[in-house]
């Protein structure tokens, strides 16, 4: 499939800021279920750091605004060639070994009700695939996909607890319940080409390490395992960690911040 992406991200500050400090995770991984044939990430008025890749695989960049700054904007547009693994990252090329994501935080962190919910999903299981593909169907029963009900400070248990959630929610209690099982998991950030599928165009999901394939993608808002119609950004430990934009800036008062993703299939224009 040949995924086009436009992605703006506006941010407005009331009174200016006196500087901004952008990090950036806006580039699609390198691995086998992709191809980037062009992308372009504009930040007018930015100074550009150096990129790197980090131990996860991800390229990140550095972007800073100096003096008043009273609008940020970031432009992304490119054109990704995806093939469908069935959410296998087959041929990423990574330095973090998979027991680094066992690590338990704020947003991922097991409580008794997902423990429950994880040990009754694999009780049946019969093999680490098995288990891995029960405890995303159990995660996806549990929380009811429902825009509103929850923010970016919502945990997994928080989520699992009310019965409502986004992909954030989803993927954040899917990486709980498998790490609560001492089972490798992360959050992992992208787009996702959806017609009337439950999702925005920016879209979350969890990827688990399972052995004898490594790690495996699982969107439980879905129902279904990354395919030709998601791209792949980055991952981390959580939302936060995982995000495409974080920033710090100097100087207080009100932010308002704007997203519009759109995601056409090239190939049908």
């Amino acid at each position: 499939m040949r995924l086009q992406v436009n992605h703006r991200t506006s941010y407005r500050f009331d009174p200016p800021k006196r500087g901004v400090a952008q990090s950036l995770r806006l580039w699609p991984s390198l691995f086998d279920g992709q191809k980037i044939l062009d992308w372009n990430v504009d930040i007018e008025g930015a100074v550009r750091g150096a990129s790197f890749r980090d131990g996860a695989g991800d390229l990140i960049e550095t972007a800073t605004f100096l003096g008043s700054v009273e609008n940020v904007v970031v432009e992304v547009s490119g054109t990704v060639e995806t093939t469908d693994l069935s959410g296998v990252l087959r041929g990423h090329s990574e330095k973090v070994p998979p027991l680094a994501y066992v690590r338990r935080g704020p947003f991922t962190h097991a409580s008794p009700a997902i423990r429950d919910l994880a040990e009754a999903a694999v009780k049946d299981a019969g093999s680490p695939i098995a288990e891995a593909h029960a405890l995303a169907t159990a995660v996806g029963e549990a929380i009811a996909y429902v825009p509103g009900e929850t923010d970016e400070r919502t945990t997994a248990a928080e989520a699992l607890e009310a019965g409502r959630g986004v992909c954030q929610d989803h993927a954040h209690a899917l990486v709980a319940a498998a790490i609560s099982l001492e089972i490798p998991a992360r959050y992992v950030t992208g787009y996702l080409h959806a017609v009337g599928a439950i999702a925005e165009a920016s879209h979350a999901w969890a990827e688990l390490y399972v052995r004898d394939l490594g790690w495996v993608g699982f969107d439980a808002s879905n129902r279904v395992c990354p395919d030709e119609r998601y791209i792949r950004l980055g991952s981390g430990f959580d939302a936060i960690d995982a995000a495409p934009i974080r920033g710090v800036s100097q100087g207080s008062g009100a932010e308002a911040l704007s997203v519009d993703v759109t995601i056409i299939d090239a190939g049908q224009q």
